[in-house]
């Protein structure tokens, strides 16, 4: 669904003006659809209606307790990548028998934290890892649920920095070495062995590497079944790509079904992460103009937010859509939408056509994912607030950071 709407002559998120928000909350501020979270985490399940799945949000992409309480109601699960996170998942209401714990760093006492909580599985990532899970479970009098998370070599088709399945990746465990390492787990008596994880990217809009991938680590999962070990799910990753621009993003049908038919009849449970397919376009960032200044080469459109505040810009070149909240029936100009932080790469847009005027609110669109959560408080500025939308009513989930508390954990010297 398109969680964004012009009505009247302004831009609503469901039944809500955004500029009725911006009054009530300020700006910057992160707006969210409630029922477009739902009816993203609602196409997942029906594509598995009638399967052993599981859909586990990847929480990296957006932990606000408001986002994950929605998907927690709904039978979610939740992907975590620190203890952090796991942390959230619960404070949200999530189940912890319905997270799994990947990453490649977890340390002694996130181990300890997800084994007392009780998670599914954690997903290992290196030979050393495994030790360490072992000893700490066998300290605990506990046995640790495990997968591999196996890198299959498989070119994603993204960018390369949110590419995770190829030989040069951090992630995982190389493909050629999995089949001893799980022979070496099950010899250890602290683990239990109960799937397989493979994950190699994120933006992904073309659904053939997953299977491509799907299909080596199906030659694995025989061969381990030829050694005795036999497996009870198979965790399939996220990556699943949205709209940004004018990307031709698969259906979760589209991407799904393949991946379904490869499955059928092999009895194991199907665990997914998605993680920006669930949230991108269910949130936007809406800004204010505070200055316009048009130059002889350039012309900038100033605003309160910043690069520190949505970083997929800066970081990546990442492209969101901008657009007015209320748009002017008058010939657009072309600006470069920057930010008031004291840095070059601070921008949210380059040369965008739009007819502007100071004070318009902008919103930066597809900013629910990645977003606040690689959000800082570079040049002392506070984190932004975040507002749920449901229906007519819109809720804040997350009050604005003062610059207090910014400070409040330092000391002058004595």
């Amino acid at each position: 669904m398109n969680a964004f709407t012009l009505k009247n002559g302004e831009l609503y998120a469901e039944s809500v003006a955004l500029s009725d928000i911006a009054a009530r909350f300020g700006t910057p501020c992160y707006v969210y659809s409630r029922a477009a979270l739902e009816a993203a985490l609602d196409e997942y399940h029906q594509e598995l209606a009638g399967t052993d799945a599981l859909v586990c949000f990847a929480i990296k992409s957006n932990s606000n307790l408001g986002v994950l309480n929605v998907f927690a109601r709904k039978g979610a699960g939740f992907d975590i990548v620190s203890g952090g996170e796991l942390k959230r998942a619960l404070a949200a209401g999530g189940d912890p028998k319905k997270v799994v714990f990947s990453g490649i760093g977890k340390s002694v006492e996130e181990m300890e934290y997800a084994l007392n909580v009780g998670i599914l599985c954690f997903n290992v990532e290196s030979a050393p890892e495994l030790d360490r899970l072992n000893e700490v479970a066998g300290r605990l009098g506990k046995k640790a649920p495990i997968s591999f998370r196996v890198n299959p070599n498989v070119d994603p088709k993204t960018h390369p920095y949110i590419s995770t399945g190829l030989k040069k990746n951090k992630f995982g465990v190389a493909y050629e070495d999995a089949l001893a390492l799980y022979q070496r787990a099950a010899s250890l008596p602290n683990l239990e062995i109960t799937g397989i994880d493979c994950h190699i990217g994120s933006q992904l809009l073309d659904p053939s590497p997953v299977a491509e991938a799907l299909d080596k680590i199906l030659i694995l999962v025989d061969q381990l079944a030829a050694s005795g070990i036999h497996l009870h799910h198979i965790d399939l990753g996220g990556g699943l790509g949205i709209r940004y621009k004018d990307e031709e993003a698969p259906t979760a049908k589209a991407y799904l079904q393949p991946l379904l038919a490869k499955l059928k009849g092999r009895g194991l449970k199907i665990i997914l992460e998605p993680g920006r397919r669930m949230v991108g376009n269910a949130g936007a960032l809406l800004t204010r103009i505070e200055y316009l200044k048009p130059g002889e080469v350039k012309n900038f459109a100033i605003i309160d937010a910043a690069m520190n505040d949505l970083a997929r810009p800066a970081l990546y070149d990442a492209w969101h859509d901008i657009v007015a909240v209320k748009p002017r029936d008058v010939a657009p100009q072309t600006w470069q939408i920057v930010g008031p932080i004291c840095e070059s790469g601070d921008f949210l847009g380059h040369d965008r056509e739009l007819a502007l005027e100071p004070g318009d609110l902008l919103a930066v669109l597809s900013a629910g994912a990645y977003g606040m959560t690689m959000s800082s408080n570079y040049n002392t500025r506070p984190r932004v607030a975040e507002v749920m939308v449901d229906g007519d009513q819109a809720y804040l989930i997350r009050r604005r950071e003062t610059v207090e508390e910014l400070y409040a954990l330092e000391s002058l010297m004595p």
